[in-house]
């Protein structure tokens, strides 16, 4: 009896130490999901500008990526954990140094730093994007 004590008390503590490994597993995973959607975000925004020669305007991350002549992402991909991801207003007038022929969206990642997409394609960043005057994204 003693000895199915121990081994029920060795498989728990094993099992325990096997879930915890796997939390950072799953975080990975995420941050990888996020990385890739946000370039398929990108290759979207880049096929509807070459075919209208400006960027799809908005103020928060669009439900769908559209040209005048076809749809290319509908739905577009919201975060692994269920939210949109952050799109900095590109709409025109806005003080966000965004217009129409530019656009930033980035997402924060669960492995520290934020993952981001522009004009000048997808990039790793340490901090969030900044706003300064002439710059949308990085």
């Amino acid at each position: 009896m003693i000895e199915l004590l121990v081994v029920i008390t060795i498989i728990g503590i094993l099992s325990s130490m096997v879930l915890v490994s796997l939390g950072g597993a799953r975080s990975k995973a995420r941050d990888a999901r996020r990385e890739s959607d946000l370039r398929q975000i990108v290759l979207a925004m880049e096929l509807a500008y070459s075919d209208d020669e400006y960027y799809p305007t908005a103020s928060e991350c669009p439900d769908i990526i559209q040209s005048s002549k076809r749809v290319y992402l509908d739905p577009v991909p919201k975060d692994p954990k269920g939210f949109k991801f952050t799109w900095r207003n590109n709409t025109l007038g806005a003080a966000t140094n965004c217009d129409s022929q530019s656009y930033c969206l980035y997402a924060e990642l669960e492995e520290n730093g934020f993952f981001a997409g522009s004009p000048k394609g997808t990039r790793k960043l340490d901090s969030e994007p900044p706003t300064e005057v002439g710059r949308c994204c990085w």
